[in-house]
Order: structure tokens, then sequence, then C-alpha cells
């Protein structure tokens, strides 16, 4: 049986083809269509005639346009990927020429839809034209059609068809050409061919062959400062997968990034490509081994200890940014404490900048000390709580006070960064001693309104949940302030106490 809303729905629709200034009839469509459920969209979509909102679409004015758009989006992603490509396909191809980028981005992206369904991506893949406007978007004036390229077509990569299409033939040097068209258009190419290299040691085999890859990372290496600096990151991003981290270690790549670094210091220019290099190492440290990585590049650790002890903001920010990476594991933490008194220096001085340095340095420096501090719950073996707790009396005379006053300053950066750190070391009995000792504290957790907006209620949510639910918490903080935190975790980030008032006869 149909509901009111579609029946209004089609109504509107059908009038829309006799009317010479539609705008008024697509604002009530654009109403009715927000207000169908996806189930009711889904059941009668077929049934509504939506040419006619393709040829509005393709003239009027911005209004008119911007109304087509969302009505056909709505539709669009409640109908069936093959029943889209086979029935609007004709149109979705023409909206790539469309003078309103929003008009191209609704196209790309129901392409991105329509590829996830088998069937309906043999119908893109048997469209090439389609294609080759896609991949000539990369080269869109505006980003956000570029990136939308770039994913749609990242998602056709993932069949073994869309790989063979995108890779080899005609398509391939569409994208040769199109890389050719500026140094941010190439760039932005190489992160599609990162994209698509990551997915499997399948995908990666294509890359290589295409030469992209080794176009890649030929400018990697190359000799200008700023092509370094950017292909280092599409680099890094390679290197979270396994057989990415094969390949770079198999050509060489990471080996000479390693020399790079050694050879920066006679380089006057080395400021614009060191920080991605050393971010780099600290990547891999992570998703491989954080104490063979640091044996076998020892400059990685050599360098992030220069960057951290120098006086050059720039570089100190990345030495934190890289300690709190290689510190998020647990293996990359006894790495660290390997290292003895200077590693508590840095520790100290992280304490310093945390409480007067450059805003954004605080910031950093609270995020990467939630990291080095934090201890999952199954791996809490008393060595490591014993280490961490000396970590953090490194920071300061009085560390928790510290992360106290700069929780209490009216910088939400701020105030959510030492809500982390207070998160990070939650769980663990030694830092819940410290919190129970220091007066008010726990008062100050539970106290809402100390949070105005909406990240910090939700960094001070996550601190209860901690707290809450951490097996020492009832004996640590005696039952009234644990039924206390079990209140507060129940209520939920945002909840408001209702006020009563009560009205008295007479009153103004």
């Amino acid at each position: 049986m149909a509901t009111p809303g579609v029946e209004a729905a089609l109504e509107l629709l059908s009038r829309l083809s006799g009317v010479r200034d539609p705008v008024e009839e697509l604002r009530d469509l654009r109403v009715a269509v927000q207000a169908l459920s996806p189930g009711a969209l889904r059941e009668r979509g077929p049934q509504f005639p939506l040419e006619g909102l393709f040829v509005l679409m393709a003239q009027g004015d911005s209004e008119q346009i911007s109304s087509c758009i969302v009505i056909l989006d709505r539709f669009l992603q409640a109908m069936d990927p093959l029943y889209v490509i086979r029935n609007f396909g004709e149109q979705l191809q023409k909206g790539l020429f469309h003078h309103d980028d929003s008009v191209k981005i609704l196209t790309i992206s129901q392409v991105g839809r329509i590829v996830e369904d088998r069937d309906a991506a043999k119908e893109i893949l048997n469209t090439p034209e389609l294609l080759r406007q896609i991949i000539f978007c990369i080269a869109a004036e505006k980003i956000s059609v570029a990136k939308e390229a770039i994913k749609s077509l990242s998602r056709i990569a993932e069949s073994p068809e869309g790989l063979e299409a995108l890779l080899e033939g005609n398509l391939l040097v569409d994208l040769k050409n199109v890389m050719a068209k500026s140094d941010i258009i190439r760039y932005r190419v190489y992160e599609l061919v990162v994209n698509i290299a990551s997915a499997s040691a399948d995908s990666l085999n294509y890359c290589v062959n295409s030469g992209l890859l080794s176009q890649l990372i030929e400018e990697l290496t190359g000799n200008d400062m700023l092509v370094r600096a950017t292909c280092i990151e599409m680099v890094t991003s390679l290197a979270h997968a396994q057989h990415g981290r094969q390949y770079l270690a198999q050509q060489g790549v990471i080996d000479k990034i390693s020399n790079i670094i050694i050879g920066a210091d006679s380089d006057p220019f080395s400021g614009f490509y060191l920080p991605g290099f050393v971010k780099f190492f600290g990547n891999l440290a992570v998703v491989d081994s954080p104490e063979q990585v640091c044996e076998q590049y020892p400059i990685f650790m050599k360098k992030v200890f220069s960057m951290a002890e120098g006086h050059d903001q720039t570089m100190y920010g990345v030495a934190v940014d890289t300690l709190g990476i290689l510190g998020s594991t647990v293996e990359g933490k006894l790495v660290l404490q390997k290292l003895g008194r200077r590693f508590h220096h840095m520790l100290n001085r992280m304490g310093c900048q945390a409480k007067s340095g450059p805003a954004e340095l605080r910031v950093r420096c609270l995020d990467a000390l939630a990291s080095l501090c934090y201890l999952p719950p199954d791996q809490q073996t008393e060595d490591l709580l014993r280490m961490i707790e000396s970590w953090f009396s490194c920071l300061s005379s009085q560390p928790l006070e510290l992360f106290r006053n700069i929780s209490t300053q009216p910088f939400p950066d701020l105030h959510c960064g030492s809500l982390r750190v207070f998160a990070a070391i939650g769980n663990q009995p030694w830092a819940q001693r410290l919190m129970i000792a220091s007066p008010g504290f726990i008062e100050y957790v539970v106290d809402r309104s100390v949070d105005p907006d909406k990240p910090s209620k939700e960094a001070k949510y996550e601190l209860v949940k901690v707290l809450a639910n951490s097996k020492t918490s009832a004996e640590i903080f005696g039952n009234q302030h644990y039924v206390k935190l079990r209140g507060y975790m129940h209520e939920g980030p945002y909840y408001v106490k209702a006020v009563s008032t009560t009205a008295v006869e007479g009153a103004d």
C-alpha cells in the first residue's frame, strides 16, 4: 500500500514537466523526498520518473541545480546500483561535463557506489568513456571533485577487472597524460596509485608494472627537496601495508631514506623533507617492530633525539609526534625505556613545554604524553606499571597538578588534551591513588559545568568511562565516588539535569 508521502512526491514529480519556472515545486519536492524513509524509497524508487530532474539539473540557476542534486542523490542512493547504471548511465556521464562541480561530485560518488556491486561494476567497465572522464576529473580545479574521483577510481580498482582496465591499455595512457598537466595533479595520481597498491599484493604488482610506482620512488629519492616532502607522505601510506613494506625493502627504498637522513646535517634545505622522513620511520616502527627498526636504522633514533634536544621548534614538534607514535605500543615503550636518563630528560622537557610552550606545541606534547603513558589493561604487569609511573614522575615535581592546571585553562584544545592524559593513566592503580589524594579531583571529574563544548564533554566522558570501568576504581576511590562515576557514565556525555520551576500566582 502506498504511503501518502510517496504519493505526494509522485504528484510533485509529475508536475515538474509542465512548469516554466519549477523552483517552488523543486523546493516542495525536496522537502517531501527528504521526509520519506529509506525503505519507502527503495520499495517505490523505480516508479519515480527521474528523467525530468536530470533535464532540470542540466539547466537553470544555482538553486534549481542544487535542489535537483539533493533530490536525485536521495533517490539514487536508495536504488539498486545495477538499475541506476542501466537506466541513468547516460545522464550520469553527461553530469561529468556539467559546469557545476556539485553535479560532477554527484555523478562520481554514484559511480563509486555502483562499482561495489559486482554486476553493476561490469556495466561501468564496459563504459570506458565514463571512466575516462572520471580520470580527467583528477585534474579538476576544485579539490573536492578530484578527491571524489580518486575515491571512485580506487573502488573500481578493487576488482581484478577494474585493476586491468585502469592500469593497462588506454586508460593508463589517460592517467599518464593527466599527470603531465602539473606537479599538483601528478601528486594526485600518485595518491591514487598508492591507494590501489596498498589494497593487496596483486594490486601492488599492477602498479609496479604500470611504471607509476617506480616514478614515485624516483621522485622521492631525487634532488628536489619539495618533491621529496610530498612523496614521503605517500610512501609512508604504502608502508602501512605489509606487502608495501616488503616492496620498499626489496627495492632498497628504506635504506635510501635512511641514507638521506644521514646526509641531512650537511643539507641546508633538509628542513623541507626531514620531518616527513623521520615520521616515516616512526610509523614503520609501529606497524613493523620498534626494536628491529631502531636497531636496523640507528640514524632514526639518533635524529629524533637530536631534534628533541635542539632549539628548532618545528623539529622539536616532529620529534614529540614521533616519540608519541613510537611509544604507542608496549614494544616501543620498552625501546624508549632502554634509553634511560636521556629519555627521562626528554619527558621532563615535554612536561615543561606542555605547561608553558607555544599553544600548538603544548597540544602536541599532551597528545604524545597520552600515547606514551597509556597501557592496555591486559598488559599491565607490575614492571610496566612501575615504568609508566616513573615516566609520569619525570614530567614535573607534581605532574597530576600540572595537568589539572592545564585542564582549567580557557582553551578547548588544551582542556581536551589534558583530559586525554588523565584517561590514558586512569585505569592504572598508581594513577588512581594520585587522583584520590588530590583534593577535589573526583569532584572536578564529575562536574559537568566545566565542560562547555561538545569536544570537552566527549573527552570528559571518555575519562569517566575509563575510571568507572576500571577493576580497581571501587577499592581505591571508595564507594561514594565510584557510584558517582558509574552514574555519570550511564547518563552519557550530554546529560543535562532538569531544573524544576514553580509558577506563583500573580507573578509577572
